[in-house]
């Protein structure tokens, strides 16, 4: 079973692992599978990856399908690469995501811990987004049927919507996308007409060329609409025409900016987006906190579950009123503000001296007096003179990127030794390795799931660490 073009026939899908691949077993061989099947399903495979103990493959035809299996809401279901798990019930779905964090604990972390309640769905499956990217691209993804029926034009088609994975030149034309409330849609589509009408020229990403480059929407809970359209240079009597005829089309937008990316990549943190129309930024709320968010600012991108995980959060921070909270990885300072009326001081750190800066105006903005905020690296900041002048941390909440925290910030906080850790995760497979390390001075009291993101196997989790004495 190790040869290469290995075709594995009739394969009883029987469960998902982690990166929401589906598992199988053969002959004792454990079986990852992509190719959007589910537990249940009878498939055949062909593999990828061949290891002795295991392989990897795609699914090439489903002879049965599972009972669990429910009909895609979205046109672009299978090509688009998002919302993965349309073809699962939401219920499924959970179930799922809470094993995966029990998996990842028990086999990564080899960690003891209480009975995990059950995880928090989200209130809303659909239009949870806040903020979503699409980009343009002279280079749109057909399918074979499309590609018959365009003949020798297919390579100049336009298209405004998602990179297709694992094609960084294809993006999908996306004609709705069910991510985001409108007028989510309503802008897109209004755009990509007057730009095809108007001949305007959509990015070539392999050749660098092109006007319109990406499409930036935040719809917040508050109402507030912001547009931040990104082209490559400067073309003023174009740029003018298209965001005025957007403002007169799409009557709610609040903020309208645009920004100017001549670089090879569409990263726009070093570039300087330009007010067209409204303040420059739009506000969020989190309970009654209020959140200022400009074009580059980082928000949880699910408002309704993001409050949920920031009230776990502040939950298993069993604060009083007295103690001293240090926030690492604190971002635009939303978890430590939003902890602040029940600690008696909040210390924020942050890498990011722009999320510092948008943390200091949120605080003053809330009337929040009691929190600090500082930019830097924690392994640099946090010496005896900071614990000095600060105090030394009651409860640590730590929320990092998916690669989470590095070895020595995890030997930072053995060091540290504060009485409570409480960490807050977007990947529980790096967490339970840093819980592993963490291990030495700490138990795992609480464990609290929140899917943040409907019909992917993406999930958050929230772990409340005792100092053992």
């Amino acid at each position: 079973m190790r040869k290469k073009n290995v075709v594995l026939e009739n394969v009883p899908v029987t469960a998902y692992a982690a990166e929401g691949k589906a598992l199988a077993r053969v002959d004792g061989k454990v079986i990852f599978i992509e190719g959007g099947v589910v537990p249940g399903d009878v498939v055949d495979v062909r593999l990828s990856k061949n290891k002795k103990d295991w392989a990897e493959g795609k699914a090439t035809q489903i002879h049965t399908y599972s009972p669990d299996r429910v009909t895609p809401f979205c046109d672009h279901f299978g090509l688009c690469g998002g919302c993965k798990w349309q073809m699962l019930p939401y219920e499924r779905q959970l179930a799922y995501k809470q094993q995966q964090v029990e998996d990842h604990l028990r086999r990564i972390g080899h960690l003891q811990f209480p009975a995990l309640p059950p995880i928090l769905g989200a209130v809303k499956t659909r239009h949870y987004r806040n903020k979503l990217e699409f980009t343009f691209s002279n280079k749109a993804y057909l399918t074979d049927e499309e590609i018959r029926e365009a003949g020798e034009d297919w390579p100049r088609r336009n298209a405004l919507g998602f990179h297709i994975p694992k094609l960084f030149d294809k993006v999908l034309d996306i004609q709705t996308c069910y991510l985001q409330e409108e007028p989510a849609n309503l802008i897109k589509n209004t755009i990509r007409d007057w730009a095809e009408k108007h001949k305007l020229s959509f990015y070539d990403i392999r050749r660098q060329e092109g006007w319109l480059r990406n499409l930036v929407l935040r719809i917040c809970t508050t109402g507030e609409v912001m547009v931040n359209l990104v082209i490559h240079h400067e073309a003023k009597e174009q740029r003018e025409a298209l965001l005025n005829h957007l403002l007169a089309t799409v009557p709610g937008i609040t903020t309208l900016l645009y920004t100017i990316n001549p670089k090879k990549n569409d990263s726009i943190f070093d570039l300087e987006p330009k007010v067209f129309f409204g303040k420059g930024y739009v506000e969020e709320k989190l309970e009654d906190f209020s959140f200022k968010i400009g074009p580059k600012s980082f928000f949880q991108t699910n408002t309704y579950q993001g409050e949920a995980l920031y009230k776990v959060t502040r939950d298993f921070a069993g604060l009083t009123g007295k103690e001293t909270v240090y926030d690492l990885y604190c971002g635009t300072g939303s978890i430590g503000i939003f902890v602040s009326r029940m600690a008696g001081k909040v210390v924020g750190i942050e890498l990011i001296k722009e999320a510092i800066d948008d943390a200091r105006e949120n605080a003053a903005a809330n009337k929040v007096e009691n929190a600090t905020f500082f930019a830097g690296d924690v392994i640099d900041i946090c010496d005896d003179a900071f614990f000095a002048e600060h105090g030394a941390p009651d409860v640590i909440i730590t929320d990092p990127p998916r690669a989470g925290m590095h070895e020595k910030l995890t030997a930072k906080l053995l060091e540290v030794a504060a009485p409570r850790i409480v960490y807050v995760s977007c990947n529980p497979a790096t967490q339970a390795r840093d819980l592993a390390l963490l291990n030495e001075k700490y138990s795992v009291e609480k464990v609290q799931a929140v899917d943040m993101f409907p019909h992917t196997h993406h999930i958050e989790n929230v772990v409340l660490l005792q100092r053992r004495y």
